[in-house]
């Protein structure tokens, strides 16, 4: 029942993430898997992951639980937040994983990444919905 609710929840008040990430999983590039119940695609490497509404995509050499489960909790937030969530927290999250590229890149220090609400909180949810099978 809970990932019924899930997906109803996906393809109405969130399906604007989910909308684009069903065109990108139909696309004809990387290779889909499973994790959990959630389709996702891995594509090229050293680049993390994005999550797409009730899908999510992440390179081919960053596939780890933390990862996946991560993104799957940035799926949990898209059917709360519905169609905020890019604003609210895709955009912000991408500006802030390409900032934390940035400041590796140039030896800056940095605060840990789930310090952030929206972070900590998909790695929270991630963790005890998804990876505890909860959902």
């Amino acid at each position: 029942m809970k990932r019924f609710l899930f997906y109803f929840l996906s393809i109405s008040w969130g399906i604007i993430m989910t909308l684009i990430g069903a065109i990108v999983m139909i696309l004809p590039f990387g290779k889909l898997h499973k994790f959990h119940g959630r389709i996702y695609k891995t594509v090229g490497k050293g680049w993390g992951g994005i999550s797409l509404g009730c899908f999510f995509m992440c390179s081919e050499d960053c596939q780890s639980d933390y990862l996946r489960s991560h993104e799957c909790g940035h799926g949990l937030q898209n059917i709360i937040w519905g169609p905020l969530f890019p604003f609210v927290i895709a955009i912000p999250s991408a500006i802030r994983y390409q900032y934390y590229n940035w400041c590796y890149k140039h030896g800056k220090e940095t605060r840990p990444y789930d310090s952030i609400w929206f972070e900590g909180q998909a790695t929270k949810w991630g963790k005890k919905y998804i990876l505890t099978d909860k959902f």
